[in-house]
């Protein structure tokens, strides 16, 4: 589903490589944790995934594409196979909870019909189906990224990225949104979550990969956010 193959990012100037022939390898249906200090180079790993840059050297295969050959009018293509999560949230203030999901399958062109139908069904999915009518700024920040994890959802992807999603809530919610992250990957979806959080990693147990310095040095398939000895 995800594949790295010695995969180098260099950004100009002087400086070691944000990425350094990194290989990984990650299935359909798989829960990966990437772990590692600010710098290791997480967010470009992301980064890549998304289509947002390209490698420097080496290969990326998204959803069996190889982005560095994939033309670019097929980039919002293979976008809309993979929802997006942040720690910021990322919601349009203006508009209402339902709206904020309808808008993810407004721009690329699904009916009315076809919304009015998938909107109610991905806010029930996040525990959110009273919340439609809300405006952001009347949730909390647990069900703010609820709203922006249904927009992540809504055009069912084959892939979640999610970057820091729980930096911004208290322990308790992010328990809350973790688990609702395993209930998407349950129903088969492929989850690469990049993360400082030491408890939801320790807890879930899932795969963990960690960079450092461009480099993965611990690649566990069922680990904990730092080694143990």
């Amino acid at each position: 589903m995800i594949r790295f193959e010695k995969t180098t990012v260099s950004y100009p100037g002087p400086g070691a490589p944000a990425l350094d022939e990194v290989s990984i390898n990650v299935d359909k249906g798989e829960f990966v944790f990437l772990v590692g200090a600010s710098g290791s180079g997480k967010s470009t790993a992301l980064k890549l995934v998304m289509r947002e840059m390209r490698p420097t050297s080496g290969r990326v295969y998204v959803a069996g594409k190889e982005i560095n050959r994939l033309a670019a009018w097929k980039v919002p293509r293979l976008r809309r196979q993979i929802g997006t999560v942040f720690q910021d949230f990322r919601l349009l203030s203006t508009k209402s909870v339902s709206e904020n999901v309808a808008f993810a399958l407004q721009v690329i062109g699904r009916s009315g019909r076809d919304i009015r139908k998938t909107v109610p069904e991905t806010l029930e999915l996040v525990g959110l189906a009273d919340k439609g009518n809300r405006m952001p700024d009347e949730l909390s920040g647990g069900e703010q990224q609820r709203v922006a994890i249904a927009r992540a959802m809504v055009n069912d992807p084959m892939i979640l990225v999610a970057d820091e999603p729980t930096g911004n809530l208290d322990p308790a919610t992010s328990v809350g949104i973790l688990t609702l992250f395993e209930h998407i990957n349950a129903s088969g979806t492929t989850v690469l979550m990049a993360t400082h959080d030491h408890g939801v990693v320790d807890r879930m147990r899932k795969r963990v990969i960690e960079l450092d310095h461009g480099t993965v040095v611990r690649d566990e398939a069922s680990g904990a956010y730092g080694f143990e000895h």
